[in-house]
């Protein structure tokens, strides 16, 4: 059951407010979860969410059978972030740094990486429980996550790819891959038309196959044939084949097999791949790329710390059309 998002606060605000009139000094006993539930007709999970705020916060901490006391009287008003990403690479480091840039300077953030492994991830998100005022979570394909991001003793957020299931549960800015997909493609379908087979070039065990769904149905639409690899390999290239590829090893082996054949990006054969960067822009002449913004990401989600409502935002794409298309 999840705590009322502005209800807990009337405790945290009942104990804050009397840390700063001196009313609560440290080593004092606060109210106990009935006594809260009480005075202000809470519920148990709300008053116990707010009570995991003070504990996150350093505030107050537990005395098993006897009550919660106050251990700190300095109060912040600022955020404790726990960020969790599921690996580092340079699209992450320009959301990391966008995040940075935007959030508030009084606030804190630990980052973490969870490297695709849900051991490490629950570890990860169970260690850091009682110890955060906000918990911004990249969980990828996990999924049945649901109960241990409620038991997270703050605010949740979701940030890029996640199950969706928890879409609508937690605030959250995401890549909504299978539309993305679909419509990069329809606007680029007067280039794309030209070939008679496109192949989703990705690693399946950690990329979202929501992408494969959104080129089946523009595959679909337009009469085109589609199939999906998990990698380009020394794969012979046939004339009029597209591929579209994640991972830029598989990119730098079709740029190999393609030499090898004498065939050019863009003229017997097309690319289009995910995640623009500056060198995309000058190998081959120019590789085409869908990408999303991730600076806009760390940006929005920034933003999104200090608002109370739940908001799911949808974080934009782009298709830079370049020669190899």
């Amino acid at each position: 059951m999840k705590a009322n998002r502005s209800k807990y606060k009337l405790v945290v605000n009942h104990v804050t407010d009397r840390i700063q009139s001196e009313a609560y000094r440290k080593g004092d006993r606060i109210p106990s979860i009935n006594d809260f539930r009480n005075e202000y007709g809470l519920s148990r999970d709300t008053v116990f969410a707010g009570l995991r705020e003070l504990m996150a916060k350093g505030i107050i901490a537990p005395n098993q059978g006897v009550g919660y006391f106050v251990t700190s009287t300095k109060v912040q008003a600022g955020h404790n972030i726990f960020l969790l990403f599921n690996e580092f690479n340079e699209f992450k480091e320009d959301l990391f740094n966008a995040f940075m840039q935007n959030i508030d300077s009084s606030a804190t953030v630990d980052l973490y990486f969870h490297n695709y492994n849900r051991r490490v991830f629950e570890t990860l998100v169970n260690d850091a429980n009682n110890k955060y005022t906000d918990y911004v979570i990249m969980s990828g394909k996990f999924t049945g996550i649901g109960p241990l991001l409620q038991s997270l003793s703050g605010r949740v957020f979701l940030l890029d790819h996640f199950h969706p299931e928890l879409l609508g549960s937690y605030s959250a800015v995401f890549q909504n891959f299978e539309k993305d997909t679909y419509e990069a493609l329809v606007s680029g379908r007067e280039l794309i038309l030209k070939y008679r087979q496109i192949f989703m070039v990705q690693r399946e065990e950690k990329e979202p196959l929501e992408r494969y769904d959104g080129l089946k149905t523009f595959c679909k639409e337009h009469g085109l044939k589609h199939d999906y690899l998990s990698a380009t390999g020394n794969r012979k290239i046939r004339k009029g084949d597209l591929f579209i590829v994640v991972k830029d090893q598989d990119l730098a082996d079709l740029l190999k097999q393609a030499a090898s054949q004498g065939f050019h990006p863009g003229t017997e054969f097309g690319i289009i791949s995910y995640n623009d960067t500056p060198l995309k822009e000058i190998l081959a002449g120019g590789i085409t790329t869908l990408s999303t913004d991730f600076k806009l990401m760390g940006e929005t989600m920034a933003r999104l710390i200090d608002t109370r409502q739940i908001c799911s935002i949808e974080n934009p794409w782009k298709l830079n059309i370049r020669k190899s298309l």
